[in-house]
């Protein structure tokens, strides 16, 4: 992993993403995925349920994922994984092991709540 920046961008480019908050309300497992992964659904309120492939079972088991509010890039395209559609991008950072921990919300917030 790189520690590079990356080129600078404009406010409008960040103003394209639509990063939202939701709520994990089903857990999968995901044993086709190339690297361990659950499949996710993900509740975002008025934006309705959608799917996400997610990196994150080094750190966390079903149990601690549902109910848990995560961010979400919910405007990028559907992307194909194996046999499964992830319909958002969950958003994490790499630990020092390189293994991904979950952006989320420090306190309850309304569901389909936008980053800005």
């Amino acid at each position: 992993m790189s520690d590079d920046l990356k080129p600078l961008s404009s406010i409008d480019d960040f103003n394209k993403l639509d990063i939202r908050v939701g709520r994990i309300i089903a857990v999968d497992d995901f044993p086709e995925a190339r690297k361990p992964a659950w499949k996710l659904t993900i509740d975002f309120g008025p934006l309705g349920t959608r799917q996400s492939s997610a990196q994150i079972v080094t750190h966390y088991t079903r149990e601690a994922l549902i109910g848990r509010l995560v961010m979400a890039v919910v405007n990028f395209p559907p992307r194909r994984i194996g046999p499964f559609v992830s319909e958002v991008l969950t958003l994490g950072v790499p630990d020092a092991q390189g293994d991904v921990v979950l952006i989320t919300p420090d306190q309850d917030v309304p569901l389909g709540g936008r980053l800005f």
